[in-house]
């Protein structure tokens, strides 16, 4: 069972106890929560959605676990989110300028690449689901708990989308490597992955 995860997520490195058992439990564990990972299965309940989040690093989430194994599991997702490191760079999204702020009424605040974007919001815990409108847009993303926080999640196109308005409002042209991403990844969901 471990060496079949492993596999499929690309061979995680395991820590544990050097106990035969032991060891083996964490490792399984490790790999299940990076598996749930990648898949975006760990769910976050709405109380725990409410509150500050600011941008850590690229998120990504596979949409099935066929699309994993086809893809080479977490070194594809690693992939992905360095090749879109490298594009929110250029597009100024940073730690310091990309955040979201979800309240206890349904309203939400946020910045991405410094720009301010604010509305309303709904979220389904038992699918992840969230919702966000503007005056602008209406998007339809996914949140997922990982190792460090939370990842708000879209549908590789919608992501394009925001970047779009994000550009339009800034002036900056570079969107093309993250269009090129989203398109060759289809069935993955590209974002952010966030802290407190």
């Amino acid at each position: 069972m471990v060496a079949a995860m492993c596999l499929l997520t690309g061979c995680v490195t395991m820590t544990g106890a050097t106990s035969g058992g032991t060891a083996t439990q964490a490792g399984v564990s490790t790999v299940g929560n990076v598996l749930a990972s990648v898949l975006g299965l760990n769910k976050v309940a709405g109380e725990n959605l409410v509150g500050s989040w600011k941008y850590s690093q690229p998120g990504c989430a596979f949409t099935s676990d066929n699309l994993l194994a086809k893809a080479g599991g977490e070194v594809a997702a690693a992939k992905i989110k360095s090749q879109l490191q490298t594009q929110y760079l250029k597009l100024g999204i940073n730690n310091t300028n990309t955040f979201f702020t979800f309240n206890e009424d349904k309203s939400f605040t946020a910045k991405v690449g410094g720009k301010s974007l604010s509305g309303s919001y709904t979220y389904d815990p038992a699918s992840g689901q969230i919702t966000l409108k503007t005056l602008l847009f209406t998007l339809n993303g996914y949140v997922t708990a990982n190792l460090q926080g939370i990842s708000l999640l879209f549908e590789s196109e919608k992501l394009l989308s925001i970047f779009q308005t994000v550009a339009a409002v800034s002036g900056n042209t570079t969107l093309s490597t993250v269009g090129e991403i989203s398109k060759s990844y289809d069935g993955v969901r590209l974002g952010f992955e966030m802290t407190r």
